[in-house]
């Protein structure tokens, strides 16, 4: 059987007609921030949040008021997500050691973890206040041991939004601000008058933050493309509709171009699951947002086989993947691009992104085919060092090393590896030459 679109979203040059925009819009804005500092990052508060005060970081006294704010039992949950996440993250970074050996004698190579010394953590506001943001950001580089973490998320309703500060508070955040979108990553990427530069930016965000986030990098270091979420559903027809539904609305609520894909070989799981999305769109209380993406961006696509689904999976290679077959184990084993795996009805991606203790910040627009998400290593520099410590190691490897530089025309890098082989090797060796 030959794959089948049962349902397709917006073609692709529609979707990359929107991506050119935003591309306009973001290299603009980023230009006017470098240029006008603070003064430009206020203007673009007041457009796109209408909201101002004398200073966009928080005092230590308005993170404690806004934190009393927050109610006993959300600050319960919070800190139970938070111990989480802690616990993962701690076991990931266990998982990386710094290693010294011997290659042979006289000859010690190692490398060790070091730390990003700085990282801007982006928590999305929007429609939807994303607490769990500042968990998965800034507590993950509070476990790896940055030492300067900064953190900004948008105002909700002309205030800094009590739960967002709560988290970002208590996972480790050092400087806490009230901006959003462009305007934030933007000033802690390039820096400002009032605002240092980081040397590294994280966080989901929008479809402009997200582009921001591209345009920036090389100037700094960025997490991954984490744009607007996306989600897959792979099942057979061990599950039912209603669960394929409530998996891919629950995703599309994120925004108005979140993709949401049903992969099945069951054509009666496929044409169900479309009438149940219809049924719950009527009843959801954010169906005006979920069904804007169903309808430009949802799919459902029908094979013959679990192989073809696989394939298909990924080459898409989605965000959120959630499979719910009688095989799941197999496509643990044979799944390679994608950004985290849900495996099983028990599952969801929204638990991922709340509270299980993977992290929720994950690749998107395909960009799972060569990285995975945001974890305790993202924020970890692997730098490699080397020491020779005997005479007879430093001419041996001397002697290779000129022949080799010599092979490739540089001879002066051959010459730094001559003086070695001249000093320590007790006789005078000429250019490219060298024991055996």
């Amino acid at each position: 059987m030959a794959v089948t679109w049962l349902k397709r979203g917006k073609p692709a040059q529609e979707r990359a007609d929107d991506d050119a925009r935003t591309r306009g819009i973001v290299e603009s804005t980023l230009a006017d921030i470098e240029k006008g500092g603070d003064a430009a990052v206020r203007a673009l508060s007041v457009k796109f949040d209408k909201f101002d005060r004398p200073s966009f970081r928080l005092s230590p006294s308005e993170i404690e008021a806004a934190m009393q704010k927050v109610s006993p039992r959300d600050m319960e949950d919070i800190r139970f997500a938070q111990k989480q996440i802690r616990h993962f993250a701690e076991e990931q970074k266990a998982s990386m050691r710094d290693i010294e050996i011997e290659t042979m004698p006289g000859v010690i190579l190692g490398h060790r973890n070091i730390p990003v010394q700085s990282v801007g953590c982006y928590v999305p506001g929007g429609k939807f206040p994303m607490v769990a943001s500042a968990h998965m950001s800034v507590l993950t580089a509070n476990v790896a041991g940055v030492p300067r973490i900064v953190a900004s998320a948008p105002p909700v309703n002309g205030a800094p939004h009590p739960a967002i500060v709560a988290a970002m508070q208590l996972a480790g955040a050092h400087e806490i601000y009230v901006l959003g979108g462009m305007q934030a990553v933007g000033a802690m990427a390039l820096g400002t008058e009032t605002i240092k530069p980081v040397d590294m930016l994280v966080g989901p965000g929008n479809a402009f933050v997200a582009e921001a986030k591209r345009q920036l990098f090389g100037r700094v270091g960025i997490d991954l493309f984490a744009g607007p979420t996306e989600t897959m559903v792979i099942a057979d027809d061990t599950v039912d509709a209603e669960l394929c539904a409530t998996d891919l609305l629950g995703q599309a609520e994120h925004g108005y171009n979140s993709p949401a894909i049903l992969i099945t070989n069951s054509r009666k799981l496929a044409e169900g699951t479309m009438a149940e999305v219809a049924r719950l769109l009527q009843i959801l209380p954010t169906a005006s947002t979920a069904g804007v993406s169903w309808a430009d961006y949802g799919e459902v696509i029908l094979c013959g086989s679990h192989e073809e689904m696989l394939a298909v999976a990924n080459d898409i290679a989605s965000e959120h993947v959630q499979v719910m077959t009688d095989r799941d184990d197999w496509y643990l084993a044979n799944m390679h691009s994608y950004g985290a795996l849900f495996l099983g009805a028990r599952t969801n991606v929204a638990n991922g992104d709340k509270v299980i203790g993977t992290n929720h910040t994950l690749p998107t627009k395909r960009a799972g085919r060569y990285t995975g998400g945001l974890w305790v290593g993202k924020f970890l520099k692997t730098h490699s060092y080397q020491r020779i410590t005997t005479d007879e190691a430093a001419a041996k490897i001397g002697a290779y090393g000129s022949r080799l530089c010599m092979l490739e025309g540089f001879v002066g890098h051959a010459e730094q590896c001559n003086v070695r082989v001249r000093r320590y090797g007790g006789r005078n060796v000429p250019y490219g030459a060298g024991a055996e």
